[in-house]
């Protein structure tokens, strides 16, 4: 659903990326990891098509660079992890901004559209928020609230860029396990950026762990949280442990004992 060749990025001096390939199949949750500044954000963006880059991105067997803004709407949404927000909009009114892929040009929502997004709000627990406006939110409120816009999207691949930040444990889970629901009913294609490497190898089935900008492993999540890979790029001391459910436990070890 998703492939990279080649994909590197320049911002200013600076090389972001350098020669990421990646492969995302269809229905499948892949969860970037990496530490910070390794230009996990930006390899999003390359993906929907919102910083130049060179090498190829494909979607849906479709090269990124041939798809018209709206035909892109319909196949990728997309959460940032700070977007801008209109302060005086209403939660609802911000939501329903991801159906503007399907409402006519010069035209309105539908009911559908309206059905779309109040039941979205409702799966985010934010139909009690839906008249307030969105300056009034909370870090964690405004979090979901940037999510609610995607999922209205009801695009095929959503693209995910560290969704659960601000919010509490509680709806870390809500959020996480919502999407993952999401996946298998609907065969979304997942790719979110995550700095806890526990959640990320729960809920993902396969991980990239981009570091200095390059692609360092990649493969099934017990496969790239190792000790080694872990420590080696993340300069952590770190035990790794099966869970109940045989996927890896990263546990920071004090001191390095």
């Amino acid at each position: 659903m998703i492939e990279t060749q080649g994909l590197s990025v320049r911002l200013g001096e600076r090389e972001v990326l350098t020669d990421v390939d990646l492969q995302v199949r269809r229905g499948e949750w892949l969860a970037i990891i990496g530490p910070n500044g390794a230009g996990k954000s930006t390899l999003l963006k390359s993906v929907m098509g919102l910083v130049a880059h060179r090498g190829t991105v494909t979607l849906d067997g479709r090269l990124s660079g041939t798809l018209k803004p709206r035909e892109r709407a319909r196949l990728v949404a997309y959460a940032p992890q700070t977007p801008a927000l209109p302060s005086d909009m209403s939660v609802f009114d911000y939501a329903l901004l991801g159906r503007t892929p399907y409402i006519p040009y010069l035209g309105r929502e539908s009911r559908h559209d309206r059905e779309v997004t109040a039941s979205v709000l409702d799966r985010l627990d934010l139909t009690g928020l839906a008249a307030r406006p969105v300056g009034e939110l909370s870090g964690g409120e405004r979090q979901r609230v940037v999510l609610a816009r995607a999922l209205a999207q009801q695009a095929p691949v959503l693209l995910l860029d560290e969704p659960t930040t601000a919010l509490d444990l509680g709806h870390q889970q809500q959020v996480l396990e919502l999407v993952d629901r999401l996946r298998r009913a609907d065969g979304l294609t997942v790719v979110t950026t995550l700095h806890d490497l526990t959640v990320a190898g729960l809920f993902a089935d396969a991980l990239l762990l981009i570091a200095q900008g390059r692609a360092a492993a990649a493969g099934r999540p017990e496969q790239v949280l190792t000790e080694a890979l872990v420590g080696r790029h993340f300069d952590a001391h770190v035990k790794i442990e099966p869970g109940p459910d045989g996927r890896p436990v990263v546990h920071l070890v004090r001191g390095g004992t």
